[in-house]
């Protein structure tokens, strides 16, 4: 689904707002919401996009394009779960939380094998959630869509610069 007009003024703000960060590579799901902020991005610094799969948000099977109240209905056994507790569920014929963890885990390793300083990811809530189980780090409950959230990696271990910061978002509209 590609970007309405207020994502696309977001993507805009979120590449203002990235404008003078230092890195070397963007790389983005290819899914259109992600793509179209990356490109956004890469286009505000002369910089190429490189498309990941494994950065693709869960694929949550049967259970797509439905809210949680309707999962629920239909999978009373979840009720009280919530639907941010992806570790706590497997939607039938999609992806259970281990299984995007395990493809996070792939990319990160990849990415860390690269020679670059600083990489922009643009992804998914739910990636985002998958790449701080994978780096031990806690998440926030939910990630805000369009927040930036910056990780430093070094001598293999990770630390959050900065969570889900939405500061760019204010009037963004």
């Amino acid at each position: 689904m590609p970007l309405s007009a207020q994502g696309r003024t977001q993507a805009r703000t979120i590449a203002d707002a990235l404008r003078s960060e230092p890195f070397d590579r963007i790389y983005s799901s290819n899914l259109s919401r992600s793509l179209e902020t990356a490109r956004m991005l890469g286009d505000s610094r002369g910089a190429g996009v490189v498309l990941d799969e494994r950065l693709q948000e869960f694929d949550f099977g049967r259970w797509e394009g439905l809210t949680w109240d309707e999962i629920v209905a239909a999978n009373p056994h979840l009720t009280g779960r919530g639907a941010t507790a992806a570790k706590l569920y497997a939607p039938e014929g999609g992806e259970s939380f281990l299984q995007v963890c395990t493809r996070v885990e792939s990319f990160l390793d990849d990415l860390t094998q690269q020679d670059i300083a600083a990489a922009a990811v643009v992804t998914h809530a739910g990636v985002l959630h998958a790449i701080f189980s994978v780096m031990g780090l806690a998440p926030p409950e939910r990630f805000t869509p369009g927040g930036i959230t910056r990780i430093a990696m070094e001598g293999g271990a990770a630390s959050v610069l900065s969570l889900d910061d939405r500061r760019h978002l204010d009037g963004a509209g």
